[in-house]
């Protein structure tokens, strides 16, 4: 089984970074010189993907301008001896396809999954959400590639979270555990109240299904939120007979959805990098200096302001 195909759903509106994302796609917010999504795609291309579909919506035009050729620029930063900024972007628009879908009615996951039926044969595909860069030595996406190349199955990408963030995911339920990293799945419930989950190992952004998971999505119900949910559509086809594995993937993850999930990213990337790195240490070495003697001057405020009360 090779997966060569990989959904990128990007049609949300980025509610949470406005005003920065009224015109601005979240996707395209950076993480040092790289727009988020872009992690993703050269994950996927790591990982031999050749052809991104990715599904948009309003305001999005920037991601398509991204991911094309720009002959102007490519001039200037050749004059400039600067051709090195944009060579490894160039390498991944040369090497793979892009294909864009507009999400009309923003109905949830699910839906801009199924958005993306036309262009998906009767075959395995993979789904990568932007809002999760994940860093490994092995690209996440391959991970569950190889998974399914072995099982001839459905996988989904899995973390453990602590038991009191369950509601905000998709949970699995275990019917058989073959790892410590490999289980097979009994059941996946979307967004279960604590006492409800099933196990405390949450869906990530990750997935490799079969081409059954189109015809199920346009049968589905709208389901938790008000939105056709993925999840539920990977139940049915556990109902339908199917094997669905789960994985627990090997790297760190970041959700850049949010804007403390970003800021942690840039954070964490800057950190990682040589050019960043020893310059980011000494700064927060003098934050942190800078913030005891922040927080020394408020207790001593409070300490005055309380000896005025008494």
């Amino acid at each position: 089984m090779k997966v060569t195909k990989a959904i990128i759903p990007a049609g949300g509106i980025g509610t949470r970074f406005l005003p920065a994302t009224k015109i601005t796609p979240k996707e395209m917010l950076p993480i040092l010189d790289k727009p988020a999504i872009q992690y993703i795609v050269e994950e996927g291309a790591k990982s031999g993907i050749e052809t991104f579909v990715v599904v948009t919506g309003k305001s999005k035009k920037n991601i398509e301008d991204h991911f094309d050729t720009n002959s102007t620029l490519d001039s200037f930063l050749k004059g400039k001896d600067k051709s090195g900024c944009i060579e490894g972007l160039n390498k991944i628009i040369d090497s793979t396809n892009f294909i864009y879908i507009r999400q009309k009615n923003p109905l949830g996951l699910g839906h801009a999954v199924w958005t993306a039926k036309t262009v998906i044969s009767k075959e395995y595909v993979s789904v990568m959400l932007p809002d999760e860069i994940i860093l490994s030595q092995v690209p996440a996406i391959l991970q569950l590639m190889q998974i399914a190349h072995q099982e001839k199955c459905n996988v989904v990408g899995v973390q453990e979270v602590p038991i009191e963030h369950v509601s905000h995911y998709g949970v699995i339920g275990i019917k058989r555990q073959f790892s410590p990293n490999l289980f097979q799945v009994k059941e996946l419930v979307e967004k279960p109240k604590i006492s409800d989950a099933p196990s405390n190992l949450a869906i990530i952004g990750r997935y490799v299904l079969s081409p059954n998971i189109f015809d199920i999505l346009g049968e589905s119900k709208i389901g938790v939120g008000g939105e056709i949910q993925l999840t539920d559509a990977i139940q049915a086809l556990l109902y339908a007979g199917e094997k669905v594995f789960a994985y627990k993937i090997q790297g760190t993850r970041y959700d850049v959805g949010n804007p403390l999930g970003l800021l942690q990213a840039n954070l964490d990337f800057a950190l990682r990098d040589p050019q960043y790195s020893r310059k980011m240490l000494d700064y927060l070495q003098n934050l942190e200096k800078d913030f005891i003697v922040l927080q020394g001057q408020a207790a001593a405020q409070n300490n005055k302001i309380k000896s005025h009360t008494i």
